[in-house]
């Protein structure tokens, strides 16, 4: 429990593995009814101080439980993830439950279908357990731009829980669900679980459907899942990956056994630290941290090299111009026309739109569609976006060339351990600034796993970012797995 916290509360509470919980259904030790029921009672007393869960799916959940269950009684196989409780980003859509992307202007709305990975998980086995919180449709950094409230950090609640997948990454680091699946566009995967001490994943962009999932900025939005160690989050990936005909963008490239190759030794691969990713306004703890974990990559027999990324520095202009700018165009749908929140003060069509959009929409959300509304406007399009573009595809070839020597590239997942609730909120460049050792990634279309890598003094989880080639997830596991078991 962090030192300088007074009186802060700490709710972290590892779970069993997942293999751990899937043997004991089979073997009728553990039912998987029971459970669920289990983690319900949690959540209720749980859940009021963290403020991970917005809604709950108990009739599906335990309806499917008890389907898992049925089956081990027969004896019959029982599938990847059967009985095993999961927590969903309120990004992604349920069948007949909330989906609100924490905001105030899809208050009300229940889609009709399940997104793909949803709709993969519980074929699975999965218990769907609820829809967790997060940043407003997406866009932030310490999960306090939800319309319902932030989320606390179990390892410290006067912290954040990093965004936008806080309530993802808070719900498996304070055992309120095995594993959660949450979206990533510029780190919201990566960042919260560094910041909670879990693992989290950023597969390759098109590896697993977006179908399903509302939208913030197409070309850099992914799916991705949480758990408390890399072989479960292998094994998650391994069922929600996968060619999807509903998504245009999604990768048909077979898909591999991401938790057998977690296991592979990494004796002998190349690993590249880059220059760009250890120099100002990196926290000196987390540097430290870091720097043992390469240690370790070192003892286990990697080989260690410098390499360099230079328009790294160009990331962060680039990302928040081109992710304003999807932003302005996806988020034009949300009027009050057709579903979600209406105005009452709507004496006429153009009232409807300003006033429904200017009440339902929170103040990040608004200040992104203004920037990325200006990028897009007559005389400014070829000078912002066009530019940011074109510097996306130099970063992108940058990776392509340090991957022709390397087999993966670590680096610090954020550049401070997380921080104080409120501290960030008067400043949004300095919030945007702590995505800068993720947006390289997401723009580069690379897949990314973040696995815990030491403490520091105040007993706040440093994260190491493993990056990998296009369709490398295995490889990043395998890096993962390593650090994970060198125990930092």
């Amino acid at each position: 429990m962090p030192s300088e916290a007074k009186a802060a509360e700490n709710f972290i509470e590892k779970p069993k593995t997942l293999a751990e919980l899937r043997a004991e259904i089979a073997a009728g030790t553990t039912k998987a009814a029971d459970l669920a029921a289990g983690y319900y009672d949690r959540i209720a007393q749980v859940n009021p101080r963290l403020n991970v869960y917005l809604s709950l799916t108990k009739e599906r959940a335990l309806a499917q439980a008890e389907r898992v269950d049925a089956l081990a009684a027969k004896g019959d196989p029982l599938p990847a993830l059967a009985g095993i409780p999961v927590g969903i980003k309120d990004v992604l859509v349920m069948r007949g439950a909330p989906a609100t992307a924490g905001s105030k202007i899809l208050e009300g709305y229940r889609p009709p279908y399940d997104a793909t990975a949803v709709e993969k998980l519980e074929a699975a086995g999965a218990v769907l357990l609820g829809k967790l919180n997060c940043d407003e449709f997406a866009m932030g950094s310490s999960t306090e731009n939800s319309a319902y409230g932030p989320v606390r950090n179990p390892v410290d609640t006067e912290r954040v829980p990093g965004g936008s997948s806080g309530g993802s990454a808070a719900a498996v680091a304070a055992n309120l669900a095995v594993a959660t699946l949450g979206s990533d566009t510029g780190g919201s995967i990566r960042q919260p679980a560094s910041f909670c001490g879990v693992v989290g994943v950023l597969p390759t962009y098109g590896r697993v459907s977006r179908y399903g999932l509302i939208a913030f900025a197409s070309s850099l939005d992914r799916v991705g899942p949480f758990a408390a160690n890399v072989r479960d989050a292998a094994t998650l990936l391994g069922v929600i990956a996968g060619h999807d005909p509903k998504d245009a963008t999604s990768s048909a490239a077979p898909v591999e056994d991401y938790a057998a190759e977690s296991d592979t030794p990494v004796e002998g691969l190349r690993i590249g630290v880059p220059d760009e990713y250890f120099g100002e306004g990196l926290d000196a703890e987390v540097r430290a941290a870091i720097e043992s974990g390469i240690a370790a990559l070192e003892a286990a027999g990697c080989v260690v090299k410098r390499v360099s990324l230079p328009h790294t520095r160009y990331a962060v202009p680039v990302y928040y111009l081109i992710a304003t700018a999807e932003a302005s165009a996806n988020l034009a749908r949300f009027d009050g026309v057709r579903y979600g929140y209406r105005s009452p003060a709507s004496e006429n069509l153009s009232a409807m739109y300003r006033h429904s959009r200017d009440e339902g929409f929170g103040a990040e959300v608004k200040r992104r569609i203004l920037l990325g509304t200006y990028a897009l406007s007559a005389g400014y399009y070829d000078a912002y976006y066009l530019k940011a573009q074109q510097v996306r595809r130099l970063l992108a070839e940058e990776y392509l060339r340090a991957f022709a020597d390397v087999d993966a590239i670590v680096t610090p997942t954020s550049p401070m351990p997380a921080f104080k609730l409120g501290e960030k909120t008067g400043d949004p460049l300095a919030m945007y600034l702590a995505d800068i050792y993720t947006v390289t990634a997401s723009l580069a279309g690379i897949c990314g796993v973040t696995v815990p890598c030491g403490t520091t003094k105040a007993g706040l989880p440093v994260g190491m970012q493993v990056l990998a080639a296009h369709l490398n997830e295995g490889t990043a596991f395998r890096v993962a797995r390593a650090v994970e078991t060198a125990q930092i």
